[in-house]
C-alpha cells in the first residue's frame, strides 16, 4: 500500500507541472489584449501610459521569461494580481471558493443519498415501477440543461409560489456571521448564529438541487448498472444456494464490489461540480468561483484566468488520487 500511494503521489506531481506549462501557454497565447480591456479608450490610446501597464504585469517581457515568473511564484504561493480587481488572486479565491464548496458539497450530497440508494432499488427491482421511475429520473437529470432547470425552479418556486428565497446566499437585509472558515453554514454554527443558519440553508436549497440534477442522473444509472452487473456473478448464486437473506447479500456482498466504478463517477462528478458552477452560480448570483471565472474570462484577466485553471487541476488531481487510494482500499487486488 504505501509503494502504491507513494507511486501515485509521483504521477499526480508530474501531472501538475505538466499543468503549469498548459495553463501558462493557453493563457498567455490567446487572441486579445488584456491591458486594452482594462483600460479606457482614452488611457488605452496613450502610449506611455500602456507601455507602464504592461510593464507592472509583465507583459513586455518573452514568454519564456514570464513561465519562470509565473513557477517562481507558485512555489512561494503567489498567483499573480488581478488585472480587475487590483488583488492577488490567492485572496479572490480564497474569498470566493467557500460559497462554491458549500453549494458543490450540498449538491453532490444531495445527488449520492438519493441516486445510490435509488440505483440500488431499481437493480433489485428490476423491470418493475420503482425501476422504471428511476430510469426515467435519471433521463430528466440528465437532460435536463442546467440553465433551463435553474430559470424554471426560479421561476416557480420563487417567483410564482413564493416559498423559496430569492438569488444570493443571504437575505439582501441579513449580515453574514463572523468569517471562521467562509462555508456559512459552519459559521453559522460556530457563532452560534441560528437565524443566519436557517436563512443560508434557505438559500441553498434551490441551487443545490439544480446542480445535483445532472450528477444525480449519472450517479443513479452507474450505480444501477453496476449492481445489475455484480448481482449475476457466481458468489451471488453461490451466496443464495447457501440460504443467506436477500438483504445480506445484496448488503454484504454485491454492493461493495458495485461501488468502485460509483466511486470513481462520484469522484469526478464533485470535481465537476467543484469547477463547473458557472451557469448555476451566475444565474442565482451565487458569490462562488463560478461568478469569478465568468467575469475574468470576460475581463480578458489573465494572471485570475490561470490562478482558477490552476486551481482546477489541481483539484481534479487531487481527487484522482483520493480515488486511486480509494480503489485500493475496496478492492485490495489493485496494489498486488
Amino acid at each position: 500500500m504505501p509503494r502504491y500511494i507513494i507511486s501515485r503521489l509521483i504521477a499526480a506531481a508530474i501531472m501538475a507541472v505538466f499543468a503549469t506549462l498548459v495553463i501558462f501557454l493557453i493563457a498567455n497565447t490567446v487572441p486579445g489584449d488584456p491591458v486594452r480591456a482594462q483600460l479606457g479608450d482614452m488611457a488605452a490610446s496613450n502610449p506611455e501610459f500602456l507601455a507602464a501597464w504592461r510593464a507592472k504585469y509583465g507583459l513586455d517581457l518573452p514568454l519564456w521569461e514570464r513561465y519562470f515568473i509565473f513557477v517562481k511564484g507558485l512555489v512561494q504561493g503567489d498567483l499573480g494580481i488581478s488585472i480587475a480587481t487590483q488583488r492577488p488572486v490567492l485572496d479572490d479565491i480564497y474569498q470566493y471558493a467557500p460559497a462554491t464548496i458549500e453549494l458543490a458539497t450540498a449538491g453532490f450530497l444531495l445527488s449520492v443519498i438519493i441516486g445510490v440508494p435509488l440505483g440500488i432499488v431499481a437493480a433489485v427491482r428490476r423491470d418493475t415501477w420503482v425501476d422504471h421511475v428511476a430510469r426515467f429520473v435519471s433521463l430528466i437529470g440528465v437532460s435536463s440543461p442546467t440553465f433551463w432547470l435553474a430559470f424554471i425552479v426560479l421561476a416557480v418556486f420563487y417567483g410564482e409560489l413564493q416559498i423559496a428565497p430569492g438569488p444570493g446566499r443571504l437575505d439582501a437585509i441579513a449580515f453574514p456571521p463572523d468569517r471562521i472558515t467562509g462555508l456559512l453554514l459552519i459559521d453559522s454554527v460556530l457563532t452560534g448564529n441560528w437565524e443566519i443558519l436557517y436563512d443560508a440553508l434557505a438559500h441553498l436549497v434551490l441551487p443545490s438541487i439544480v446542480l445535483a440534477a445532472s450528477t444525480l442522473g449519472l450517479i443513479t444509472r452507474t450505480t444501477r448498472a453496476s449492481m445489475l452487473e455484480s448481482l449475476q456473478q457466481d458468489y451471488v448464486r453461490v451466496a443464495r444456494a447457501k440460504g443467506l437473506k436477500e438483504q445480506r447479500i445484496v448488503i454484504g456482498h454485491v454492493l461493495p464490489n458495485a461501488l468502485i466504478p460509483v466511486v470513481t463517477l462520484g469522484g469526478l462528478a464533485y470535481a465537476n461540480l467543484l469547477t463547473g458552477a458557472v451557469m448555476t452560480e451566475t444565474i442565482f448570483s451565487w458569490p462562488g468561483l463560478g461568478r469569478y471565472t465568468f467575469r475574468s474570462a470576460a475581463a480578458l484577466d489573465f494572471p485570475a484566468i490561470m490562478g482558477i485553471t490552476l486551481v482546477v487541476a489541481i483539484t481534479y488531481l487531487f481527487i484522482n488520487l483520493l480515488i486511486d487510494i480509494s480503489y485500493a482500499l475496496l478492492d485490495p487486488r489493485v496494489v498486488r
